[in-house]
């Protein structure tokens, strides 16, 4: 069994966005020669996700003002995580809600995913650096 390991950084200018990082992960499933396995996504931080849906921007329009009214960024006041000093209590609660990590199935050397799926980071406390991890395992 192979296994390949791929870290990617993003620096989101915005304190919430999403990118779309499908070709990015395809590229690294070609790198690591798995013609069938499995591949994890994994954003190494607590405020951030990694999701799979629709690449349509009035989606995640949607998806930001319904994870703003869940979970508003201020008053920053509103959140007991904040008393320590931060200011990020509301990017907690929506990396939750939006999801910790994804595992795409490898088929013939390609993500195999439905015909509107892609993959995307989702960034809830952005201006810094930020690492996600790919992990890809099979033969």
């Amino acid at each position: 069994m192979k296994s390949h390991t791929k870290y990617l950084t993003f620096n989101v200018p915005k304190r919430m966005d999403f990118v779309h990082i499908t070709p990015q992960i395809q590229d690294a499933v070609v790198e690591s020669g798995v013609a069938e396995g499995l591949c994890l996504v994994n954003p190494m931080h607590i405020t951030a996700s990694v999701f799979i849906n629709d690449n349509e921007g009035g989606l995640h329009e949607d998806y930001k003002r319904w994870l703003e009214n869940l979970a508003p960024h201020e008053p920053i006041s509103q959140y007991k995580h904040n008393r320590t000093g931060e200011d990020n209590g509301d990017a907690h609660l929506k990396r939750q809600i939006m999801g910790r990590e994804v595992v795409v199935a490898i088929t013939n050397g390609k993500l195999d995913l439905g015909t509107w799926e892609r993959i995307f980071y989702g960034e809830f406390d952005g201006r810094r650096s930020k690492r996600v991890l790919v992990k890809i395992i099979g033969e």
